[in-house]
């Protein structure tokens, strides 16, 4: 149900709204009538497509889709995943310029980034996934963590020695106790628990495989010396496919057809494609210039392209290609092979 809302007459210099193309500015404020008292609504292009552009066939769901996108991009709203799974929209700055008076609940579930301490519509309160998920989160270090690894012992203190006691004995011959002799018995004692280090280490010594290469394991694309292993080659990223393309151009094309296909070629990118079928479809682009949308479409045609014409046999390759009729004199005789 679509609602009756403010727009300040600043919202016409407004520099984020500057960002974005006509259309998606339109968009923007048509999201501010079918908004509920929140500033909440659907994430769907189709739906949001009917309610803002019935009359205006042309601008279809794919159109909104980027309207939306250019939004988000620009900061005007923010598109999320609700506590039921479904995907959904607000206005960032709802209540900075929109005042409603006696607010009705919303029926939307929260954005946890911008509204995770207010009202759920589908926990009917503060959204308890939310509440759970933060919950269950682990904070910290584990306990076990606590426990530092042993490592080698350290070495006991050197052995107090004692002073040399000498007596006499009833035979006239001095006995001696040496308390030096005795301290490290006693020192070994008070070590209890602790075993010292072996000279030798039980586990024998890691050597290079027969298939192990020699050199650095180290990828280092700047060094010109072979090291063993090199690196790969980087894949191009969306601004390099839109640079090519601009340069191929004779003249630059408009700066908002750019910046449609470099969301494209991003999101292709983010898919999986390959980027010579990217670079493909934007060479077909190139030379068919049409709306930045069909931009998937010939990406497609560049991945799925089947070679034209048909390939003789082997087996026949002894035979001359095929030519038209030419109305000969003795036809047996200029087909006979072919016959």
């Amino acid at each position: 149900m679509a609602r009756i809302r403010t727009i300040k007459p600043e919202a016409f210099t407004s520099e984020s709204l500057a960002e974005v193309s006509v259309h998606a500015e339109r968009t923007f404020f048509g999201l501010l009538t079918q908004a509920d008292d929140h500033g909440r609504f659907r994430d769907n292009p189709a739906i949001i497509a009917g309610l803002l552009w019935p009359l205006r066939a042309e601008h279809t769901p794919v159109h909104v889709e980027d309207d939306l996108q250019q939004l988000a991009d620009a900061g005007l709203i923010c598109r999320y995943t609700g506590c039921d799974g479904r995907r959904y929209l607000h206005i960032v700055t709802w209540f900075e310029h929109q005042k409603i008076d006696k607010p009705s609940q919303t029926r939307i579930p929260t954005c946890p980034d911008h509204h995770a301490t207010q009202r759920c519509g589908s926990c009917k309160g503060t959204c308890t996934v939310l509440t759970e998920s933060r919950a269950n989160t682990p904070r910290g270090l584990p306990e076990t963590s606590a426990k530092t690894p042993r490592t080698l012992d350290r070495p006991s203190k050197a052995p107090v020695t004692t002073p040399t006691v000498r007596s006499k004995s009833k035979s006239g011959q001095q006995a001696t106790l040496d308390g030096a002799t005795d301290a490290p018995k006693r020192t070994a004692k008070k070590t209890a628990g602790h075993k010292p280090v072996r000279e030798d280490s039980p586990k024998a010594p890691r050597t290079l495989s027969e298939d192990s290469a020699p050199g650095s394991r180290i990828l280092d694309p700047g060094s010109s010396y072979p090291s063993g292993r090199t690196a790969p080659a980087p894949s191009p990223s969306a601004q390099d496919l839109l640079g090519e393309y601009v340069a191929a151009c004779t003249q630059r094309p408009p700066g908002d057809v750019i910046g449609h296909l470099g969301r494209i070629t991003k999101k292709l990118l983010d898919e999986g494609i390959a980027p010579e079928h990217i670079r493909g479809g934007l060479q077909r682009f190139a030379a068919n210039p049409k709306h930045p949308s069909v931009l998937t479409s010939m990406v497609n045609e560049a991945m799925n392209a089947s070679s034209a014409g048909l390939v003789r046999p082997e087996s026949r390759s002894n035979l001359p290609g095929h030519r038209a009729w030419a109305n000969p004199a003795d036809p047996a005789a200029a087909y006979a092979e072919e016959l």
